[in-house]
């Protein structure tokens, strides 16, 4: 995730410092955002480290397809998913890996992106604009025990039964079309929480967002498949944003430590105060990294 304030990325130095940036190499950013991150790699790495970025939404890519441009034929863009990074590597080792699987700004600030429970928007959520599937289909077509279970299981949300009560109640007088219309129905639904600035709907929200791109859909298995395309001595840094994200990367590197690869923080790394002043968003980042030590069995 990159701040609304400059597109600062979150935990920049600590992303630099576990990657171990160094001249030459290839590097990838597998959820290039707005392009921060890879920007301060290609600029630790020159003058002759390459980068492949990609991304599944196109928006961003062509911002950040601007951003570093200045690199010229050091960057390598794709419209493509994370989980594509063997495939676009071609069997070619990384230096290092990195995937920010946060939200971005870009998509929070855009009310017609629909993601943001704060502006009015249309229920879409879609990270890839191309691909099928919204939010609004989830919120006007799921029966209220599928609405319950979703909300609950990918939103952690305790109050799920009685939210997807007062979903159901209201779209049998019309579809719920807008994410402020959804985020006050919630907002009625649950009780006010007790943590300052915290809007009763932002696990639904959450929850939504993660079934509409499938974001937990392989997690595990594809950080394990990236992992593989380190070459010795190569690191990877994950930074997740919410527990679901974090907990499939802690099993995922405890699984690599037995094969070939080192942890290189126990607990996950997360901003610090002046950080979190500076961009509120980071304050749920949470920052693992893995070294390959020798060929994975």
């Amino acid at each position: 995730m990159e701040s609304d304030a400059g597109h600062v990325p979150v935990l920049l130095a600590e992303t630099l410092e576990l990657l171990a940036v160094t001249p030459g190499g290839l590097w990838v950013d597998g959820t290039l955002g707005l392009g921060g991150h890879a920007e301060a790699v290609l600029r630790a790495s020159s003058p002759d480290g390459r980068l492949v970025g990609l991304d599944r939404d196109a928006e961003a890519l062509e911002r950040a397809r601007e951003r570093l441009r200045p690199f010229g034929a050091r960057v390598q863009l794709a419209h493509a998913d994370y989980r594509e990074i063997p495939e676009r590597l071609s069997g070619e080792p990384a230096s290092g890996i990195l995937l920010d699987l946060g939200v971005s700004s870009l998509q929070l600030d855009d009310a017609e992106r629909g993601f943001s429970l704060r502006r009015d928007g249309p229920l879409d959520m879609r990270m890839d604009r191309s691909a099928r599937g919204t939010a609004f289909e989830l919120v006007n077509r799921l029966r209220e025990s599928e609405l319950a279970d979703l909300i609950h299981e990918l939103g952690e949300e305790p109050f799920s039964r009685r939210i997807a009560r007062a979903i159901a109640r209201a779209r049998e007088r019309a579809p719920i079309q807008t994410t402020t219309e959804l985020a006050e129905i919630v907002r009625r639904a649950a009780p006010r929480s007790r943590r300052p600035g915290f809007h009763p709907a932002t696990r639904t929200f959450q929850a939504l967002r993660i079934r509409v791109n499938r974001e937990l859909d392989g997690l595990g298995d594809a950080l394990e498949r990236a992992a593989a395309c380190l070459r010795p001595g190569g690191r990877m840094v994950v930074i997740a944003f919410h527990s679901l994200e974090d907990r499939a990367a802690k099993t995922s590197f405890r699984a690599l430590a037995s094969r070939g690869f080192a942890l290189l923080n126990r607990k996950p790394l997360r901003p610090g105060a002046d950080e979190t002043r500076a961009n509120p968003r980071a304050r749920s980042a949470r920052l693992r990294a893995l070294r390959r030590e020798e060929a994975a069995a």
